[in-house]
């Protein structure tokens, strides 16, 4: 069995003119947002084997604040360049790729690989996760290479706790 949570970047903030998006940082209600979600998440969850976060700055604060809440050691944390993406492809291939000795993983990316790749693998149809959603889904089989048809177990987006 494989579990895998997949969270949407925080919020980010656009009032930095002339930045590269790669480098958006979170506002102020994206990070309130990550300490909620990610404090919900623990009381529910184990922590997961493995941390994956695009290298995009806004994902990978995301990142560090589940990793802060969930106690995850920041020096294990993955960054992924090609995470930075915006399709499924490469989430894709990121989870595909993941060492089959981690049974759960989370994932920090973008929309609208996310919604993409939940509506393809899980079993909930989800018409949009917002910013700091996670979605989790567990497959029934014990390498990450053969995911398919898993059964989305977990929903959570900030609106559900205002």
């Amino acid at each position: 069995m494989k579990t895998l949570y997949i969270v949407r970047h925080a919020k980010s903030s656009w009032e930095y003119e002339g930045i590269k998006d790669i480098d958006r940082p979170l506002n102020k209600r994206g990070i309130n947002n990550a300490y909620l979600i990610s404090s919900v998440l623990n009381k529910k969850i184990a922590c997961p084997d493995v941390f994956v976060s695009s290298c995009a700055n806004r994902a990978l604060h995301t990142a560090m604040i589940f990793s802060y809440t969930f106690n995850y050691p920041l020096t294990n944390l993955k960054i992924s360049k090609s995470l930075y993406s915006f399709s499924d492809g490469y989430l894709i291939k990121t989870v595909k790729a993941l060492d089959d000795g981690f049974d759960s993983a989370i994932i920090f990316s973008h929309d609208h690989g996310i919604s993409d790749f939940v509506n393809k693998f899980g079993s909930e149809e989800l018409d949009h996760v917002p910013t700091c959603g996670v979605v989790g889904i567990k497959f029934n089989t014990n390498h990450w290479k053969n995911i398919k048809d898993g059964n989305t177990f977990i929903t959570e987006f900030p609106k559900h706790y205002k």
